[in-house]
């Protein structure tokens, strides 16, 4: 599995500007018109995984948690399943 490179900056943004609802709204525009409200993006996955990735934040936001925090997060549930995967994309380490 290729890792991906979490863009903090961009997430950050979403993640203040946008409520948990509004971003799962502007993922399914994307979903149907592969275009949001939220954000005009690249690829229908770059957009899809930054909505995502914006959404956790947010949410972790909502219920108490720093941002900072929420970002750590978010960033250590990534590097969780990075880990969960081989070179080829299996299970397993």
């Amino acid at each position: 599995m290729e890792k991906q490179h979490v863009p903090l900056k961009e997430v950050r943004e979403l993640a203040i500007k946008f409520t948990p609802q509004e971003i799962e709204t502007c993922i399914n525009q994307q979903l149907q018109d592969g275009v949001n409200e939220c954000r005009m993006g690249t690829s229908t996955d770059h957009v899809i995984n930054e909505l995502s990735k914006a959404e956790f934040v947010r949410s972790k936001m909502e219920a108490g948690t720093s941002l900072t925090d929420a970002m750590r997060e978010l960033a250590k549930s990534v590097r969780r399943v990075q880990s969960g995967f081989n070179e080829e994309g299996q299970p397993g380490a």
